[in-house]
């Protein structure tokens, strides 16, 4: 019984602990853009401003309607 007396509020520390750090992780903006580092994998590591997926995506739209004299993929 008197382990209780030790542990209840060493139990309501800790979460008093654990609730100011979750506050402190969103007012810092810690969850604020989840989707970024999703993208990330997507792109160079080699580029940092990721101008490559940006290049090479406005090359792409302009030459969609062109004809290509490449032949197709052979099985």
């Amino acid at each position: 019984m008197p382990a209780l007396y030790v542990m209840i509020p060493v139990a309501l520390l800790i979460v008093a602990i654990a609730i100011y750090i979750f506050f402190w992780a969103v007012d810092s903006g810690q969850y604020d853009d989840l989707d970024g580092p999703a993208h990330s994998i997507l792109f160079d590591d080699e580029d940092p401003q990721h101008q490559a997926g940006i290049d090479e995506a406005s090359s792409n739209t302009t030459s969609v309607n062109k004809p290509t004299d490449r032949e197709p993929p052979r099985v």
